[in-house]
């Protein structure tokens, strides 16, 4: 079902889908803009957390090297 809403565009806007859709195909035009920006959207936020979780495996493997080597300087001093 489709409804039919109001929107406001700036004249550059409104003269910029002049140019890319016909008159008789603005709503057909915009809802696929709407259609594609969302599932960019949800891909971006799939992709951030995807690779947040990569990322906090690389932090744990590098914080535990770091501790290891803190550990060590710690003794290196201590025996000074």
């Amino acid at each position: 079902m489709q409804r039919r809403i109001n929107v406001s565009l700036s004249e550059e806007s409104l003269r910029l889908l002049d140019r890319l859709a016909p008159r008789g195909d603005r709503s057909r035009y915009i809802e696929q803009l709407v259609r594609r920006s969302a599932q960019e959207r949800n891909e971006l936020r799939r992709l951030l957390k995807e690779r947040a979780i990569r990322r906090a495996d690389l932090d744990r493997q590098l914080a535990a090297e770091w501790d290891s080597l803190s550990d060590e300087v710690w003794r290196q001093l201590d025996r000074e």
